[in-house]
């Protein structure tokens, strides 16, 4: 698999918090439960392999070593969604509940670093 983000940079990637990474992985995830829901899993597996990506860029963090096992089990969950029997029995619901807890905390931090809290 090609990288899917050739502009991203380990140093770049490091610069964010783990809730702005996780928001990113979130991202890509709305848009394959999108993709799949219309139909298009072609699309549908190319946001899975973005955010595959960033998921691994956030695994590859040194910040995160005490975080591994979820992380790995998460990059474990999504392949078995998206991928596999589904034997989690994860929903497009679920996902989103997950992942939109991420992007509401990385709006905090930004409201906070910008003076706005």
């Amino acid at each position: 698999m090609s990288a899917q983000h050739p502009q991203l940079t380990d140093e770049k990637w490091q610069s964010l918090s783990l809730f702005a990474q996780l928001a990113n992985v979130g991202s890509e995830v709305e848009r394959a439960l999108k993709w799949s829901q219309k139909g298009r899993p072609d699309l549908c597996a190319n946001a899975v392999y973005r955010g595959l990506e960033l998921l691994d860029l956030t695994i590859a963090d040194p910040r995160h070593r005490q975080r591994l096992r979820e992380l790995t089990r998460l990059r474990e969950a999504l392949l078995d969604y998206f991928f596999g029997p589904n034997e989690f029995g994860s929903s497009d619901p679920a996902w989103r509940r997950y992942f939109d807890a991420f992007g509401m905390a990385a709006a905090l931090e930004r409201e906070r670093a910008q003076g706005c809290l």
